[in-house]
């Protein structure tokens, strides 16, 4: 047994011997759902973790634990609609791979926004707000960028970028690049410098380095990135380097985290893991953040890229290793110290009237138009906007993640369309392209509750009186839908629904699927919102 494994070997034992006299035991993912890029800073006994969100808003969901087990939402970094402007733009583009840093009392959070603004930085000394406006970073041309604040305290940004003299040599071909962050001032102060080009090993052609991070340790600059792209192929390599004027050599065993070279077909997967960032725990050691996916079938994945957590091993010359090539990501592990929820703790499931407002974990496409989401203590109400939720205007529409591979959705609301093209219910989105919505509409003079993908699928005769219930139920294969009227029975609809149509897979781009509800054309008020996982 090497010194690398029987260091393994002891942590878990003695994670275990802990565990039984009390300690923590965490499931992965530990934020389920399309919680995709995640990006951590420790603050004292404080720990944020920060995400993309691409064309939703509010964007880049702050969440807050002590124990690494418990989350609750403290804010967004952009939280004003006045903020970013995210209308014509696509779900999935908008805002890619954030990074969160702190440094002698403000917290900064620099991302990108893909197609508009580009690179740019906001600042605030709570993560809960008020963030500042985007200050805009021209001079740092390319995605994925994060801030590392020196001993000397001197700052630099490091990020993806093209390859050298804008020339690929191969599709994928980019660098990683460095420059120096006045950060009292906001600004860029240096020429772009390249850490890595390509990756780990030009020659093999290495595709999409990216999401850098720099830390310190042991004398040690570290440079960890994302390689391979993010689906199956995804994996974290690291370099290190004595000075940040030197090269950054990689490590010859690379790479620390990848889940490609597995068997596609083992039971429970979790695959295209990577974009990690490393972290000091509560017990002094290493651990690590990534991206992963569960799919249902094949590459088939619902609910998005999702957030896991592992501890991390050093081996005797000093290299990290999240995870040892040719093991699976564990759905449970066991940490030695005691459980320290925060207040709010993020649920996965929830059940509510809306009479006390909207929960937090909801969300809207690109912006939020405030009148149009109106609670009253009947629940609440949506008034239409003139634009569709298959275009990229800013449509009536609020949703909350699935969290789950399987689900059951409750929906309850009362709307009285006149006309066709008017319609009121839920929309099981992934894209302007691919999702199921369920309405109450009018379909030649009479009430029907439509079904419909890209195109219609079904008219459901209703009366049209009083209120109308839609139940969802979510499975890995097949989705199903009951719906009834007033006191009246549950009526199952005799077809089924196909999840992979709403699939990362199918639909492309980079989200997963959103529970919401919408309207277009006529005013509607919900009265609950139901989501339980199985």
């Amino acid at each position: 047994m090497t010194k690398q494994y029987l260091f393994t070997f002891i942590f878990v034992l003695l994670t275990r011997l802990s565990f039984s006299q009390g300690t923590l035991e965490v499931q992965n993912p530990i934020l389920s759902g399309f919680y995709p890029d995640p990006s951590i800073e420790k603050v004292g006994d404080d720990y944020y973790l920060i995400h993309s969100t691409f064309s939703y808003f509010p964007g880049l969901p702050i969440f807050h634990s002590k124990d690494l087990k418990n989350w609750s939402l403290a804010g967004h970094a952009i939280h004003r609609p006045e903020q970013m402007n995210f209308v014509g733009q696509r779900a999935t583009r908008g805002l890619f791979a954030p990074a969160i840093s702190y440094h002698k009392g403000v917290f900064y959070v620099v991302c990108t926004q893909v197609d508009r603004l580009g690179n740019f930085v906001v600042t605030a000394t709570n993560p809960a707000g008020p963030w500042s406006n985007p200050v805009a970073l021209p001079q740092v041309s390319g995605i994925d960028p994060s801030i590392f604040f020196d001993e000397d305290d001197k700052a630099y940004i490091i990020y993806n970028s093209e390859a050298p003299d804008n020339a690929p040599l191969y599709d994928g071909h980019r660098t990683i690049k460095i420059v120096e962050f006045d950060y009292k001032n906001l600004k860029v102060t240096s020429e772009p410098r390249i850490l890595v080009n390509g990756g780990v090993d030009l020659s093999k052609k290495p595709v999409w380095i990216e999401g850098p991070h720099i830390f310190k340790r042991n004398g040690y600059y570290y440079l960890s990135a994302a390689e391979g792209g993010t689906s199956v192929n995804h994996s974290q390599v690291i370099f290190r380097t004595r000075a940040l004027s030197e090269p950054f050599v990689p490590w010859e065993k690379n790479p620390i985290l990848t889940q490609r070279d597995l068997d596609p077909n083992r039971p429970n997967p979790v695959t295209s893991t990577g974009h990690a960032d490393l972290f000091i725990g509560p017990d002094g050691n290493w651990y690590s953040v990534f991206l992963g996916v569960r799919p249902y079938e094949g590459n088939h994945y619902n609910t998005g890229r999702e957030t896991f957590l592992l501890p991390v091993t050093w081996t005797e010359d000093g290299w990290p290793i999240i995870l040892e090539k040719g093991k699976e990501v564990p759905s449970k592990m066991v940490f030695p110290w005691k459980e320290n929820p925060v207040p709010g703790v993020h649920k996965s499931d929830i059940s509510t009237n809306f009479q006390k407002g909207i929960d937090p974990s909801f969300i809207y496409l690109r912006t939020l138009v405030a009148e149009n989401y109106q609670v009253s203590s009947k629940g609440l109400t949506l008034k239409p906007s003139a634009d569709s939720l298959r275009g990229v205007g800013k449509p009536t529409f609020v949703g909350r993640r699935q969290m789950h591979m399987e689900a059951d959705w409750q929906v309850s609301f009362q709307a009285q369309p006149k006309k066709e093209n008017e319609k009121a219910g839920l929309a099981l989105f992934q894209s302007e392209k691919h999702m199921y919505t369920l309405s109450k509409t009018i379909k030649d003079g009479k009430n029907v509750l439509e079904i419909k993908s890209d195109k219609p699928i079904a008219y459901l005769p209703i009366t049209g009186k009083g209120a109308l219930d839609v139940k969802v139920s979510i499975r890995k294969k097949i989705i199903e839908v009951s719906y009834k009227e007033g006191n009246q029975a549950w009526k199952k609809w005799n077809q089924t629904l196909d999840p992979k149509f709403l699939s990362t897979q199918t639909a492309g781009g980079f989200l997963g699927v959103l529970l919401g509800l919408y309207t277009e054309g006529t005013e509607a008020l919900f009265t609950n919102y139901q989501y339980q996982g199985k």
